[in-house]
C-alpha cells in the first residue's frame, strides 16, 4: 500500500487529520520512551499518524527506543513519518533514507535545496523501491523562515524573479511528492502553494497551536493535515487537546 493511501485511509478511519509532532522537552530522557507511549495511547483514536524528530532519536537510538515507538504507532494503524529534513548528496540521502525505511518509517520529510541529480533522485528511488513516501519541506513555520525559503530567486526557466518556495512547490510536483510541508502560521503561502499543487500532493501544516497557527485558516488555505505538537504534548490532558482540534478542523472542513 502506498503512503498516501496509508494517510487516507488512516484519517478517514480516525476522522481527523491531525498528525502528532511527538515533541517531547528532553529534561527528563529516562523518561521519553515510556511518555511517547504513554500519550500515544491516549491520543490515537483523535490522530491520523505520528511524526518524530531528531528530539527521540538521538537520545533514544534508531533501532532501539524509537522502533519501539515506530512500531507501537503502527499498532494502533497510525502512519509513521520521519522529519529528518534530507539535505546531503545522493548517496548519504540514499543511506539517510534507507535506514529510517529498515527502521519501520512510512515516510520521510526532505529538503529540496539539494536538488534532484545527485540530491533527492536516490530517495525517491530507494522510497520507491520500498514503497514508502517522500514528503518535501516548502515553507517552514518558524519565524527565520523567510531567510530561506522566502527569499527570490532567478528561474532559469521563465526567465523571471520568484520566491524560493514557489520553485520548491513546483518541485514536489514535478517530482511526484507524497505531500509538501508548509507551516500553519502562513496561511497565505498555503494558498498559494496549494493553488500550484492542487489535491495532487496534500500539504502538512505544522505550527498550530503555540506557534502561532490558526486552524480554521490553515484548512481553507488548502492544508489537507495539521501537524501538531506542543499544544498536545503539553497539554494537561492531551487526550481532551487531540480531540478539540480534530473536532475544529472536521467542523472547519463542513464550511
Amino acid at each position: 500500500m502506498s503512503f498516501r493511501l496509508k494517510m487516507n485511509n488512516a484519517a478517514m478511519k480516525a476522522g481527523s487529520n491531525t498528525v502528532l509532532a511527538l515533541d517531547l522537552p528532553l529534561d527528563e530522557p529516562h523518561l521519553l520512551l515510556s511518555r511517547s507511549v504513554e500519550v500515544l495511547e491516549m491520543v490515537h483514536p483523535y490522530i491520523c499518524a505520528v511524526k518524530i524528530n531528531h528530539q527521540l532519536v538521538l537520545p533514544l537510538g534508531l533501532f532501539d527506543g524509537v522502533q519501539k515507538i515506530v512500531s507501537f504507532a503502527h499498532d494502533q494503524g497510525l502512519p509513521t513519518i520521519m522529519d529528518c529534513k534530507i539535505n546531503d548528496v545522493g548517496h548519504t540521502n540514499r543511506a539517510i533514507a534507507e535506514c529510517y525505511y529498515k527502521a519501520g518509517f512510512d515516510a520521510v520529510i526532505a529538503s529540496p535545496f539539494v536538488g534532484w541529480d545527485e540530491g533527492l533522485e536516490p530517495v525517491f528511488e530507494i522510497a520507491e523501491q520500498m514503497r514508502r513516501g517522500v514528503i518535501l519541506l516548502v515553507y517552514m513555520s518558524h519565524k527565520g523562515a523567510e531567510e530561506g525559503y522566502g527569499q527570490k530567486i532567478q528561474d532559469p526557466k521563465i526567465g523571471r524573479i520568484i520566491p524560493q518556495y514557489v520553485k520548491f512547490a513546483e518541485k514536489a510536483s514535478l517530482w511526484n511528492a507524497d505531500g509538501a510541508v508548509v507551516g500553519a502560521t502562513y496561511p497565505e503561502k498555503i494558498k498559494e502553494v496549494h493553488a500550484i499543487l492542487g489535491d495532487d500532493v496534500p500539504i502538512y501544516s505544522p505550527g498550530v497551536g503555540l506557534q502561532g497557527g490558526d486552524i480554521k485558516r490553515a484548512v481553507i488555505a488548502g492544508a489537507r493535515y495539521l501537524v501538531v505538537g506542543r499544544t498536545i504534548m503539553l497539554a494537561q490532558n492531551p487526550a481532551e487537546a487531540a480531540k478539540s482540534i480534530r473536532d475544529v478542523t472536521k467542523q472547519c472542513l463542513k464550511e
